[in-house]
């Protein structure tokens, strides 16, 4: 079965809704990579970290998770592997470069 995929447009209508249904935003990139550029109020367990990590998101999976990377990539693998262990989860497509060139021009791009 296919990851279910969100633009950057999508994830940013849905951060600006009500509160208690606002998405996880959970970044799988390094922490070089997050001190380029990072979205606000995401949670960030690096992609080699994430298996053993699985319990932070799980406490927080009772709202959607949508899973952020450099260009969409290493998210569309985290987000199968998420939802192959009970996670219900989300790919943002194109990344923090994709959210940088449709919604946010400050974030700076790499």
């Amino acid at each position: 079965m296919p990851v279910r995929e969100v633009t950057a447009r999508e994830l940013a209508q849905a951060l600006a809704g009500p509160e208690a249904t606002r998405p996880v935003v959970l970044d799988v990139r390094t922490s070089d990579e997050l001190r380029v550029a990072s979205l606000a109020g995401a949670m960030h367990v690096p992609m080699n970290e994430l298996p053993a990590r699985l319990d932070e998101v799980r406490a927080l999976a009772e709202r959607p998770v949508v899973v952020l990377c450099h260009t969409g990539v290493r998210s569309y693998r985290a987000a199968a592997f998420l939802d192959s262990v009970g996670i219900p989860a989300a790919s943002l497509r194109g990344g923090i470069e994709a959210w940088a060139v449709d919604v946010d021009p400050r974030v700076p791009r790499y």
